[in-house]
């Protein structure tokens, strides 16, 4: 009989309630482990799987059309990746999928990717919110939702605020292609055409 990984019970993320800050910190470096993610908001520690094909087929899509967009947009961004952001004060650490800083010396990033494969969990909402980024987007079920931060909450919006040009309909579209090559081509013409059809309407 073999043994089974903690990695390999992950179908859907372990929740533990009722931990102090101090005592994930402890446990937090216990549980530095291959092929999982920790989370934790409001006293509740989750323990996710690393994601699979499918969840970092689609991040790696949508960052490069994301990208695509921001290069002759001259949009100066620095990919942050799944930088793990966290606040002791706020009782929140989260790791998005894909994070952007929109400009130099940020102190965290102002656009946060979700891609969603498996249900449960902390509210990443919530947790978000408490590390005040502006944006985030949540990647499910073949299509994109994206939120604001205004104030005490987050409201859901039709596009981008922070890439305003951004076409939405477009990106998803392109996500949910089969060939990622096929797709980043068929992005880069549908913004060429969108760009010449603005700019005869200027003129």
């Amino acid at each position: 009989m073999t043994a089974t990984t903690l990695e390999e019970k992950l179908d859907r993320p372990l929740l533990f309630p009722g931990l102090t800050w101090e005592q994930f910190k402890t446990l937090e470096p216990m549980l530095d482990i291959p092929g999982v993610r920790l989370l934790f908001l409001d006293e509740i520690l989750e323990i996710q799987k690393r994601p699979g094909r499918k969840h970092e087929t689609a991040k790696g899509r949508i960052g490069a059309l994301v990208e695509t967009y921001m290069m002759p947009a001259g949009i100066d961004f620095t990919a942050t990746e799944s930088l793990a952001l966290e606040n002791e004060s706020r009782l929140v650490k989260c790791e998005a999928d894909k994070s952007y800083e929109l400009a130099a010396d940020r102190e965290r990033p102002d656009l946060a990717i979700e891609v969603a494969v498996t249900s449960g969990g902390i509210d990443k909402l919530e947790a978000y919110k408490r590390l005040q980024i502006p944006e985030v987007g949540f990647w499910e079920n073949s299509r994109l939702s994206l939120y604001a931060l205004r104030q005490q909450a987050y409201e859901e919006i039709a596009s981008s605020q922070l890439l305003p040009e951004l076409d939405i309909g477009l990106l998803v579209r392109c996500v949910n292609m089969p060939s990622h090559v096929e797709a980043i081509k068929e992005f880069k013409r549908a913004m060429d055409l969108n760009t010449t059809n603005r700019n005869i309407a200027i003129n």
